[in-house]
């Protein structure tokens, strides 16, 4: 792949990177014993301010639930994210090789795509 094709896919990469942590930043905090990790914070509300009647209790959990399935979205993305990073920056031949039948995956797709891990052909095939 030429370098700079793959510095332009490297910067793509980099700035989702900090869109997902802000993201996840917003309503989670990071766990740092593991990576791409966070954990949903469960909304504090003091006495004086916490829902009384059951289904006001219920909608904050059901807003809790919500979240976590957020957080998990956002945990693959920039775990897959992550790890097409490393292989950047490892100068490691498999980014941009399709791990289903290790041929090249499409410019195109990782112009859109930078954090693919299958070619167009694999894909349509799943």
């Amino acid at each position: 792949m030429e370098k700079k094709a793959l510095n332009e896919l490297k910067k793509k990469l980099e700035a989702e990177r900090v869109l997902l942590e802000k993201d996840l930043l917003k309503f989670a905090d990071k766990d740092k014993k593991i990576p791409y990790d966070y954990d949903t914070r469960f909304p504090e509300l003091d006495v004086a301010t916490r829902p009384s009647a059951p289904d006001e209790n219920a909608t904050e959990i059901d807003n809790y639930g919500n979240l976590l399935a957020v957080e998990h979205a956002l945990e693959l993305r920039l775990k897959e994210v992550g790890e097409a990073l490393e292989k950047i920056k490892k100068n490691d031949e498999n980014y941009g090789k399709c791990e289903n039948c290790e041929g090249k995956i499409e410019i195109e797709r990782l112009k859109a795509n930078p954090a693919a891990k299958i070619c167009v052909k694999c894909a349509n095939k799943k």
